[in-house]
């Protein structure tokens, strides 16, 4: 790896690639426990707020809060609206109507969006070789048995919405790590965003539903809140400490963990086929870090800190 520096973001990119495509797969099953996608949303984000609240506690991060700009409060809040409510009510909605593997290769084109968006606004690019090795990771997703192409249905516009929502959340992120710590950012957009949620569900009275929640939903619930608990955490620490657009591409990964626990546990085939897959996204994987380089300004490598 050229710039050393990056070691540390890519670990924790590639952990939340992992985890991604791992919560993905249980998505699928998990959002069908509890009837209503979004009160299931609502349930999963809070107990990922309230963790973090205890983190948050235990770091002392209550001197940060109290010396937060106006802007930075702005950025916040944005980051609970675009990142935090909005795109998980639309994206577990969108999860409840189509496939995992869809939906995740859905979600995956954010590397795209935020490539579009990072050049103008955080003055970032990527190598001529790193795009070959996102391409290459992007691509290894199409030999994976089990994707029978798009339906253009209305879950998948669904999950299309909310993609297009956490590319601008990743911008507006960035800009907001520059001077907030990631755990204050992550607290943040789970609280502000799980409040929302549960404000939404209340107007439309679906909150009661949560007191007949089976135990086995509960299971399903808190084993997704763990998942989502380190997602967040592994990536906005990477994304504080190296470009979007590196951290995006990294995350395209994940398809591959959807697609593979897909072939072993619903499709039950492994081929030929498959293995090329995982060998094509390992060598994309490989350019992506092999070629890191530092990209301009808001991009630089800071010291590892929560």
């Amino acid at each position: 790896m050229k710039n050393k520096n990056l070691m540390y973001p890519t670990v924790l990119a590639l952990a939340a690639a992992f985890i991604s495509g791992t919560a993905n797969f249980i998505g699928k099953i998990a959002v069908t426990a509890v009837k209503d996608p979004i009160l299931f949303t609502g349930i999963k984000n809070a107990v990922v707020a309230i963790l973090l609240v205890g983190l948050f506690i235990a770091f002392k991060k209550g001197t940060e809060i109290k010396s937060l700009s106006r802007a930075q409060w702005t950025k916040l809040s944005l980051i609970g609206i675009v990142g935090g409510s909005v795109p998980f009510a639309l994206y577990f909605t969108g999860l409840s109507m189509t496939s995992a593997i869809n939906a995740s290769l859905i979600h995956k084109t954010m590397f795209l969006w935020v490539l579009l968006l990072a050049y103008p606004l955080l003055k970032e690019r990527l190598s001529k070789m790193q795009l070959l090795g996102v391409t290459a990771i992007f691509a290894s997703n199409l030999f994976i048995g089990g994707f029978t192409g798009f339906k253009f249905n209305a879950g998948e516009l669904m999950i299309v919405a909310a993609t297009l929502f956490w590319a601008v959340e990743n911008i507006v992120a960035k800009k907001a790590l520059a001077d907030i710590s990631a755990l204050t950012v992550v607290s943040a957009r789970m609280v502000l965003g799980s409040a929302i949620l549960f404000v939404f569900l209340a107007t439309q009275g679906r909150v009661a539903p949560i007191m007949s929640v089976s135990p086995i939903a509960w299971g399903w619930t808190l084993l997704m809140s763990a998942l989502l608990m380190g997602y967040v955490l592994a990536w906005f620490t990477a994304l504080k400490h190296a470009p979007a657009t590196y951290v995006a591409a990294l995350l395209v990964s994940a398809t591959v963990v959807t697609n593979v626990l897909s072939a072993v546990f619903i499709t039950h085939a492994f081929t030929a086929q498959q293995f090329a897959s995982v060998a094509l996204c390992a060598v994309g994987t490989f350019l992506m870090v092999f070629y890191a380089k530092k990209t301009v300004g808001s991009a630089d490598v800071e010291k590892a800190t929560v």
